[in-house]
C-alpha cells in the first residue's frame, strides 16, 4: 500500500545482453488478492504495455505478445513497469522473473501464434440516405474500441468484421496506454472494408483520454496537459472519456480543455439523466461532443456502435473524419437506425424522429412531425426526446 501511494508506477532494471532474440519477464502474485500493472520499457524507448490485462509479456524481432511492439531486443538496460493498480491494505507480495533469450537458446514462446483471419463479413446492412452538404455524406461510426491488445478480447480482425456487420462505417481502436495494434489496421480496413483509426485510450486511475490519430505513444505518466499538448502537435486529437465512471472519473487538472469531450458513453445508463450533459456544459460548453461504446467483448458492454458518431465528411479516410470531428461536423444518436438530428447549413433536420421532441439549449422548442423535419438551425446543443424525456439523438 504504502508503494501505491508513493507513485502509482515502479521500475525494475532489466539487463538485456547483446544477441538476445527474446526478452521474457513474468510477474507472479495471487491475482485473486489484487492487481498489478505490467509494461516495459526499452533502451530506445517505450515496448509496450498491458496494464492489469497480463501477468507476462514476450517481445522478440518479429512477434510480441499483444500490448508489445516486436523488434530487434536492444542491447542494454531495459525497464519492466509494474504499478500496484489495487492493492490490499497489508500488501501483496509479488515476484517479477526476467529472461533474455539469446540465439540457439530455448524455443518455448510465451507469445501464442496468430489467429487466423475471420472469413470476410456478410454484406453490409444497407446505409441511411442522410442529407449532407453538397459533397459530403455521414458516415456511422464508434470512436471507443479495445481488443487484445488491451484488456478486449477479439483481434483487430475480428473486430472489423464484427463492426461491418454492425453497418458501421468507421471505428477508432483505442486500445489502453498503447500503439501496438496500429500496425494491424491498415491490412484489416482493406479485407473488411471498413475504417479503422488509429488511437489509444492514455489511461490512469484519475481519468482515461482517447487519442485519436496515427501519433505515435502517448505518454500516460505525463501531466494530461502534456496528452494534449502531444496529441495537437502531432496532428491528432484528444477527448476525454467517460468524465463519470465510478472511480475513474475525470479527475486531472487542465489549464487549457481538450477538443473533444465523449458525453455519450454506454455507462450513461438511462438516457433522460442530464449528469453528463451538465458536466460537459460545465467543464466546456464548446468542446465538440462525441460518443463511445467502450467496446470490449460480448456481454459485458453495450453493443458495438451504441452509442453511433455520425460524422460529415468528404471521404472515409482516416484523415478525413478526424478533420471533419475536429471541426465539428458531427452527430451523436442511441443507435445506427433510429431518429437522428444533423445540423446541415442553417438547418437543423430530424430524420426518423416522428413523435419526438426537438429541445434546444433552454429546452423543449418543437415537436416532430414526419421521418424527415427541418427547423432554424439556433446556436447550441439540441436533442431528440423521446416522451418520457430520454435523449435519443444530439448535435452541437
Amino acid at each position: 500500500m504504502d508503494d501505491q501511494i508513493a507513485s502509482p508506477w515502479h521500475y525494475i532494471d532489466v539487463e538485456v545482453p547483446p544477441g538476445t532474440r527474446a526478452l521474457r519477464v513474468e510477474v507472479r502474485y495471487d491475482r485473486r488478492a489484487g492487481v498489478l500493472d505490467l509494461g516495459c520499457l526499452g533502451p530506445g524507448g517505450f515496448r509496450g504495455w498491458s496494464g492489469g490485462a497480463r501477468d507476462r509479456f514476450e517481445i522478440g524481432a518479429t512477434a510480441a505478445t499483444p500490448g508489445y511492439l516486436p523488434g530487434e531486443p536492444e542491447p542494454g538496460r531495459w525497464q519492466v513497469i509494474v504499478g500496484p493498480y489495487r492493492v490490499p491494505p497489508d500488501g501483496l507480495a509479488w515476484e517479477l522473473v526476467a529472461e533474455a533469450v539469446s540465439h540457439g537458446g530455448p524455443d518455448r514462446t510465451l507469445t501464442p501464434a496468430p489467429a487466423p483471419d475471420p472469413p470476410p463479413a456478410a454484406e453490409r446492412p444497407p446505409g441511411r440516405p442522410l442529407p449532407a452538404a453538397p459533397g459530403r455524406r455521414w458516415w456511422a461510426g464508434d470512436l471507443h474500441t479495445h481488443t487484445e491488445h488491451s484488456d478486449g478480447v477479439q483481434t483487430v480482425a475480428e473486430l472489423a468484421r464484427l463492426a461491418r456487420g454492425n453497418g458501421l462505417d468507421f471505428i477508432a481502436v483505442t486500445d489502453h496506454n498503447t500503439i501496438s495494434h496500429h500496425r494491424e489496421l491498415a491490412a484489416a480496413s482493406r479485407r473488411y472494408g471498413i475504417t479503422l483509426i488509429p488511437g489509444q485510450e492514455v489511461t490512469t486511475s484519475q481519468g482515461h483520454a482517447g487519442a485519436l490519430g496515427d501519433i505515435g505513444w502517448v505518454d500516460f505518466r505525463e501531466p494530461a496537459a502534456n496528452w494534449l499538448a502531444a496529441t495537437r502537435a502531432r496532428g491528432g486529437l484528444l477527448s476525454v472519456n467517460h468524465p463519470f465512471a465510478g472511480p475513474l472519473s475525470w479527475m486531472h487538472a487542465m489549464p487549457e480543455r481538450p477538443p473533444l469531450v465523449e458525453v455519450w458513453h454506454w455507462s450513461w445508463l438511462d438516457l433522460s439523466w442530464t449528469t453528463p450533459l451538465s458536466w460537459w456544459r460545465a467543464w466546456d460548453p464548446g468542446a465538440i461532443p462525441v460518443g463511445g461504446s467502450d467496446w470490449h467483448r460480448p456481454g459485458s458492454d453495450a453493443p458495438l456502435g451504441t452509442p453511433v458518431t455520425w460524422v460529415e465528411s468528404e471521404s472515409d479516410e482516416p484523415a478525413a473524419l478526424l478533420a471533419a470531428v475536429g471541426a465539428g461536423r458531427v452527430a451523436i444518436s442511441a443507435g445506427r437506425d433510429g431518429p437522428v438530428l444533423l445540423r446541415t447549413g442553417d438547418e437543423l433536420i430530424a430524420v426518423d424522429a416522428d413523435g419526438t421532441v426537438l429541445a434546444g439549449p433552454d429546452g423543449p422548442r418543437h415537436r416532430v412531425r414526419g421521418d424527415r423535419a427541418r427547423f432554424a438551425a439556433l446556436p447550441g446543443c439540441h436533442r431528440l426526446l423521446s416522451a418520457a424525456g430520454a435523449t435519443l439523438a444530439l448535435t452541437p
